[in-house]
């Protein structure tokens, strides 16, 4: 049945999806502290990826093996960093700011001046986020740009992974490295409640909303659909999280935040067109971020 739907909606179909997932983790940030919401979304993607790829983890170099770790690592900050901020401002203006890591990237990979236009729109969008709203909190503020730091590291490491590990061997093992990491800080910060098989299935129905089924939807996507128009789509991700947190979450942008995310849409938009790259979390939201 996905096979008879278009392209285009199956993208849509996966930014929904992965922003109603985001809307719920929010939620759940009430019983179970984020590290652990992330952790849990983390092994769901985890456990989809191993069981799908299954991973070879012989015949290695060392250097092989760092470069997976690093992954890992970039894989798990990026996660953990946006759950914390959707902990503190709104699930919008969060992925807003975050999609500043891959717009970089585009704008990097890029030799046009036109470029220039994309930094400027971009900026100007950041600038618009807090134009008149003095209490959006500057920790969470923090933490958006460290996931969005962590998200161009990611998608560097994605590329020299791919180098070294056949089809999506590395993420599998990246994913592996990324849950293991986060276990100790959802334990420490959850402690017994982790023991709550109600949380637990909540949290993991996070993973399958975040994770699994943006997963199958984007594959089945980008099967059928250039990856440069499957970037501009995915460009989309900040007005469908502010969508989801106004609808999901009773969060109300003020029109100058509109603006703001429109701004940086616009300039995701037309940096991963010039730069032909797919711009997307297909690997990262999908099966890593397996950012809300």
């Amino acid at each position: 049945m996905v096979e008879r739907l278009p392209p285009a909606w199956l993208v849509l179909g996966s930014i929904a999806s992965v922003q109603s997932g985001a809307a719920v983790a929010k939620i759940l940030f009430e019983v179970l502290p984020p590290g652990a919401v992330v952790w849990l979304r983390l092994l769901t993607s985890m456990v989809l990826l191993v069981l799908v790829v299954r991973p070879a983890v012989r015949g290695h170099s060392r250097t092989d093996w760092l470069v997976v770790l690093g992954f890992g690592a970039s894989l798990a900050l990026m996660n953990w960093a946006i759950y914390q901020s959707f902990a503190r401002i709104p699930l919008g203006i969060a992925v807003t700011i975050e999609f500043l890591g891959p717009l970089l990237i585009a704008v990097l990979g890029s030799r046009r001046r036109l470029d220039l236009v994309w930094v400027v729109l971009a900026g100007v969008g950041v600038t618009l986020l807090g134009w008149d709203n003095g209490e959006l909190d500057p920790v969470g503020v923090a933490f958006a740009l460290l996931a969005a730091a962590a998200w161009a590291s990611y998608i560097l490491l994605s590329a020299a992974t791919g180098q070294r590990f056949a089809g999506m061997s590395g993420l599998a093992l990246a994913s592996m490295v990324g849950a293991a990491g986060l276990a100790p800080v959802a334990v420490a910060e959850a402690g017994a409640a982790l023991l709550d098989w109600r949380l637990v299935a909540v949290g993991l129905a996070v993973g399958v909303l975040s994770s699994v089924i943006p997963y199958t939807l984007e594959l089945q996507a980008l099967r059928r659909m250039p990856p440069r128009v499957f970037g501009i789509l995915m460009s989309l991700q900040p007005a469908a999280a502010a969508l989801a947190g106004m609808v999901l979450l009773g969060e109300f942008l003020t029109p100058w935040q509109w603006l703001a995310v429109g701004c940086v849409i616009a300039a995701s938009a037309g940096a991963t067109r010039a730069s032909g790259a797919p711009g997307s979390r297909g690997a990262g939201r999908s099966g890593a971020k397996p950012s809300g």
